[in-house]
């Protein structure tokens, strides 16, 4: 059974840290890119950052680029998803996803062919 375990949401100030797990589990992990998204309230979901897992390539949303780091750790099948400097505008679901293949890193956009749950982040001022 494919999982894909979301943690390390929460409530923060604005200019706080967090890191995001996604734990996978069920699925060969170099054989797929990851991903991470969110949906904000009344918003559509956007991919925020892929990596491919078998080499690490990684991409970024531009709103995102120089605040959000995205990592792997082939050893324990988790990708992270280190965000500093939270603004409240980060509020939102976060999601991670699983896509086979060695393409969709670049593209981090659905579909996927896995999601997670999701976990809550809320910034405040």
């Amino acid at each position: 059974e494919v999982q894909l375990v979301e943690s390390g949401g929460g409530l923060v100030q604005a200019g706080g840290s967090l890191r995001l797990s996604c734990a996978a589990s069920g699925f060969t992990f170099d054989d797929y890119a990851i991903g991470w998204f969110r949906q904000a309230p009344g918003k559509e979901r956007e991919g925020v950052s892929c990596i491919r897992n078998s080499d690490g390539r990684t991409n970024y949303a531009d709103s995102v680029k120089g605040r959000f780091t995205i990592s792997n750790d082939k050893a324990k099948n988790t990708v992270y998803l280190q965000i500093n400097n939270l603004q409240p505008e980060d509020t939102a679901v976060y999601y991670c996803a699983a896509d086979f293949g060695p393409n969709n890193w670049y593209s981090c956009s659905p579909p996927m062919d896995y999601w997670g749950q999701g976990t809550q982040v809320t910034v405040s001022l």
